[in-house]
């Protein structure tokens, strides 16, 4: 993905950079570190460094380090990415992003939890600062974002319930298939999926009846309880994997957990190309309220890792 401007509201761009290397890598396993809630829906750590870069007379990074503390939207539902523990902090890999990002500013962290909808809409209206939430750049939402950036790449994946029997891609035909709301798996089933993609992205079963929940994991979560959400279920590989590990019904070519026959169904993008490696998939990159002028990107733009 690429970023705005200069991401001249964050002067702080070397630093999102930093977190998110040009060589963009599928996400490591979270450190499981959580912040500490400042408020409820909210959570802080500690800084242990300052921003090295000047900040902008009037700009978001001078905010934030006014503020002593950046707050990051994130998603309380979204594990591995992301997930509010029981006991209020939380843990997973776009938390450790968010809170290395803090860190190198030396400021706080605080996350808070509004609707994918609201995130992926724009107008914050100074709410957050920052969304780090495994955001896919697509054209519609670049016009209300900017983006720095990708830091990971990893393929959708579609699944199937496992009393479904379904085993293919085109199994899915006429079939309901639940995805989280607002997402880019929701935009590709409906074909109206428009990503920054250097290649074609593969074609939606026809016909799918799209049932949408607020967030991935709800899909996940309904299954599990026996609900009728559909046939399919589409996700990111790494939420796919984690459903299954907890013990949703479900089956995906990664699936080594189940006697039926992988499904040979991804709804990924031709292998990307970034800093030189080349990576299957999609991309998460973090975003912000855009500002100024577009600059030119570098890095693969592609739809997914997420959302």
């Amino acid at each position: 993905m690429s970023g705005r401007g200069r991401l001249s509201i964050l002067a702080a761009a070397a630093v999102i950079v930093a977190a998110c290397s040009s060589g963009a890598t599928t996400p490591p396993a979270s450190s499981a570190t959580a912040s500490q809630p400042a408020a409820a829906g909210s959570a802080s750590a500690a800084p242990s460094s300052a921003a090295s870069a000047a900040p902008i007379a009037g700009g978001l990074l001078e905010k934030i380090l006014k503020a002593g503390k950046l707050v990051v939207s994130t998603d309380p539902k979204y594990p591995p990415q992301s997930e509010l523990e029981p006991d209020g902090t939380y843990k997973g890999f776009d938390i450790d992003v968010a809170t290395e990002i803090a860190k190198r500013l030396g400021v706080t962290v605080e996350f808070t939890t509004p609707d994918w909808t609201a995130i992926t809409a724009g107008g914050w209206g100074g709410r957050w600062d920052i969304s780090v939430g495994s955001m896919t750049i697509t054209k519609p939402r670049e016009q209300v974002l900017a983006f720095t950036h990708p830091y990971y790449y990893t393929p959708a994946q579609m699944a199937a319930t496992t009393k479904s029997g379904i085993t293919t891609l085109a199994g899915l035909a006429g079939k309901t298939v639940c995805v989280g709301s607002a997402t880019t798996y929701e935009d590709w089933l409906k074909g109206k999926l428009e990503s920054e993609s250097l290649g074609p992205v593969a074609t939606p079963p026809a016909n799918v009846t799209v049932k949408t929940l607020e967030t991935d994991q709800d899909c996940a979560q309904a299954m599990t309880a026996g609900q009728d959400v559909g046939e399919g279920f589409l996700s990111s590989s790494t939420v796919i994997d984690s459903a299954i590990a907890n013990g949703t019904p479900i089956v995906s070519p990664a699936s080594k957990s189940t006697a039926s026959r992988p499904i040979t169904m991804s709804a990924g993008v031709r292998p990307c190309w970034t800093g030189g490696r080349r990576r299957p998939g999609m991309g998460g990159a973090i975003s912000m309220p855009p500002v100024g002028r577009r600059c030119r990107r570098r890095g693969m733009r592609s739809p997914g890792q997420s959302r």
